[in-house]
């Protein structure tokens, strides 16, 4: 969306003269700014507010929801299935001049017992909505029940992955649980049991050791069980099994745990490197194993393999490549549609040099950590404070501004709702339950 939206502005008098078209393929009309699902977990978001309409930014472009199935770039084509399906009739062939390719990533999930049947994602509006709601009822089971075990399992939430998304959900649905905890007769703060677990050494990978180390002593301030080089073993029946032996029932385990490529760059005939990735040239032009461009296709994002010169203050080794995180793509994404544009104006593509990261993470109300532009860091009230400031700036349209600047100003001035809406999640069951049984 970002690349589209750029392009649609440097080439507004070709796109209205007709002389140029850009189509923008993707199954969702919507594009998702994902660093702040954590807090519509927590209900501190509409979730309608951090998801941007396609058409409505785009409408210069010709925006089809629709979902790519396969690429031959040899011959200028791309199939899509506008009914996702499968259905031979939903499929269609569109032709291209050229490419830009950034479908992502996905959840990478490993092959661990019972965590098809039993484990949630976090990775879209949806998944996040779902888990508050499957939280908060949680705690109505617990406040119901008078099964000791099933009361425990309950109150117990256990969050593999201990990056961004899994520190920040963690985080926040603690802070939110912590008081809804008020509101129940039989239920304290002191009754809840949350784990993380993580497979490394240490928590936020890609945050300064300073700044990880303090967020690991906060949340285990918060009695938060951190169990570091610890690994998922199994998750059969609702019995969390670790690597480092323990065993114990919990009825919500939500799965954080990395990222992988697309699905869709297997049906491809781009050249992947080992990880699955697109191989890139600093330009963010797609090239062969040997560095040889491909004529007419780009790639930006968590699909692309970019190598990282790093920065002056954070030096990278030979070989490495950007993480798949929200700056390096919003940032690529602009670039690519600077150098697409230069090239079709007979210029030359620049390389891709990344800013220092401004990484930040909430921790719930008026605590986070963050990095600043020159370096510093931050933690706590001040650091929460840049974290908005800094998301709410990136929110790539200004009614969304606007509308989660409201729902933080409200939430401000008014207490939490913490009530459950899981309902919504199977609107015709109260439909189904009035017709007589067969």
């Amino acid at each position: 969306m970002a690349t589209a939206l750029r392009l649609q502005q440097t080439l507004r008098t070709r796109l209205r003269e007709g002389r140029a078209e850009i189509t923008v393929v993707e199954p969702q009309p919507y594009l998702t700014y994902h660093p702040l699902l954590a807090e519509v977990a927590a209900g501190s978001i509409d979730p309608r507010h951090v998801v941007v309409p396609l058409r409505k930014v785009l409408p210069d472009c010709l925006v089809l929801t629709a979902r790519v199935t396969r690429i031959d770039h040899a011959n200028r084509q791309v199939w899509i299935d506008a009914a996702a399906s499968g259905e031979p009739e939903a499929v269609s062939l569109l032709g291209y001049d050229l490419l830009v390719i950034a479908p992502g990533s996905v959840s990478r999930i490993d092959p661990v017992p019972g965590l098809a049947e039993h484990g949630l994602g976090f990775a879209t509006v949806g998944e996040a909505v779902s888990l508050r709601n499957h939280v908060l009822e949680q705690l109505d089971l617990a406040s119901s029940t008078r099964d000791p075990e099933l009361r425990q399992a309950a109150l117990t939430f256990v969050f593999v992955g201990a990056g961004y998304a899994g520190v920040g959900a963690l985080a926040e649905l603690e802070d939110m649980t912590r008081y809804a905890a008020k509101g129940y007769h039989n239920l304290g703060a002191e009754d809840l049991r949350w784990v993380l677990v993580e497979a490394t050494d240490r928590i936020l990978p890609d945050e300064s050791p300073e700044l990880a180390a303090h967020t690991l002593t906060e949340l285990r301030e918060r009695n938060v069980d951190v169990r570091l080089e610890t690994r998922l073993e199994s998750a059969l029946g609702r019995v969390v099994a670790l690597s480092d032996g323990s065993r114990f029932a919990a009825r919500t385990l939500v799965w954080t745990a990395g990222v992988r490529p697309a699905p869709l760059l297997r049906d491809t005939d781009l050249p992947l490197d080992p990880t699955g990735r697109v191989r890139c040239l600093p330009t963010l032009q797609v090239c062969t194993p040997d560095g040889t461009p491909l004529d007419g296709v780009w790639a930006a994002g968590d699909c692309a393999a970019v190598p990282d010169p790093g920065t002056p203050e954070t030096p990278t080794t030979p070989g490495s490549l950007c993480a798949p995180n929200a700056q390096h793509a919003l940032a690529q994404a602009r670039l690519l549609a600077d150098n697409l544009t230069a090239v079709l104006a007979g210029g030359t593509p620049v390389p891709y040099l990344p800013d220092r990261l401004e990484c930040s993470t909430s921790l719930g109300l008026r605590r986070a950590v963050a990095h600043t532009r020159r370096g510093g860091q931050l933690t706590g009230r001040r650091a929460w404070w840049l974290h908005r400031a800094r998301h709410l700036r990136r929110l790539p349209s200004a009614e969304r501004r606007v509308r989660v600047l409201t729902d933080w100003l409200l939430g401000g001035l008014f207490k939490r709702e913490v009530v459950s809406l899981g309902a919504v999640e199977h609107p015709r069951s109260e439909f189904e339950a009035g017709f007589p049984p067969h």
